[in-house]
């Protein structure tokens, strides 16, 4: 089914963020679970600020709008909630004013455009938002000047941040792993809140969470995957079991504060959910299972 002329692609990023941040994932933040410092209400703050920047810059270049973000939500939040979400999603908006489909072949003619001045604001927003768990690197740094090409920098953090890795990849990820999640999920719970969390689980399960690995250490990542390729085959024993052992991620996840928070993996599940209901698979619609 395809999008209401009315909505926007700035409309459609906040929508995204906002169906992420409802569902209960594990870990996360969401309409029932808050962190000590950062509640549901800053992030539903935040995806309107991203919107609406968005919305307001279609023609800017894409970094100079995700720096836009960045500055909007630190003067309305006062902490790092959408870097990775404007990371995301503010390229994809882009490939929404180009086409009536987006795709790997769209958010490549996006990426390749880039510019140093796109770098530049790359770079900045990076270090106004200072996002958890950031560690010094010998090349390309961002508290270094910016590089000429962002995909360069991009390159470079690919190993070690699966935000990055998209940048590299045309958001493979996005296209090949969290869209068909998304969908798979939908069908097995007939729920788009389920098929949320079963693409966060999914996600998580092949790659642990790149958030979690900078804050904790590759291991606690690793063992974020096992926990979560668990409640995964648990699927095999029914619903039941898959539900007892996503709630046995969660308690895991959750046991040292917000340390564990798989943040990265939201940012990606923001995108395949932008991806799916702007190529009309995922209907549009307000239900009332999200």
């Amino acid at each position: 089914m395809p999008l209401p002329d009315f909505i926007s692609p700035g409309r459609l990023a906040s929508i995204a963020c906002l169906l992420e941040v409802c569902a209960p994932k594990p870990g996360n933040v969401h309409r029932g679970a808050d962190f000590d410092d950062v509640g549901f209400e800053d992030f539903v703050v935040s995806a309107e600020m991203l919107g609406a920047v968005i919305d307001a810059n279609l023609t800017l270049p894409v970094g100079e709008v995700i720096l836009r973000v960045v500055k909007a939500t630190r003067a309305h939040v006062g902490t790092n909630t959408n870097l990775g979400l404007a990371l995301m999603l503010c390229p994809l908006a882009r490939c929404a004013t180009m086409g009536d489909r987006m795709d790997e072949s769209a958010i490549s003619t996006v990426l390749m455009q880039l510019s140093q001045r796109d770098s530049e604001a790359f770079y900045k927003a990076i270090r106004i938002a200072k996002p958890a768990g950031m560690q010094p690197v010998n090349q390309l740094d961002v508290d270094g000047p910016a590089p000429s090409d962002i995909l360069a920098a991009m390159e470079l953090a690919s190993q070690r941040d699966l935000v990055a890795r998209q940048y590299r990849d045309n958001f493979k990820n996005v296209f090949v792993d969290v869209v068909p999640a998304l969908l798979t999920g939908r069908l097995k719970f007939n729920s788009l809140r389920e098929a949320i969390v079963f693409a966060h689980v999914s996600l998580i399960s092949r790659f642990g969470d790149s958030l979690i690995a900078r804050k904790c250490g590759e291991p606690t990542s690793v063992q974020a995957k096992r926990l979560a390729g668990q409640a995964i085959d648990a699927l095999e024993d029914g619903p039941e079991s898959y539900f007892s052992a996503v709630a046995d991620l969660d308690f895991w996840l959750r046991a040292d504060g917000h340390r564990r928070n798989p943040g990265t993996t939201a940012d990606l599940i923001a995108a395949g959910l932008m991806v799916a209901m702007f190529n009309g698979d995922l209907e549009f619609s307000f239900g009332t299972d999200c």
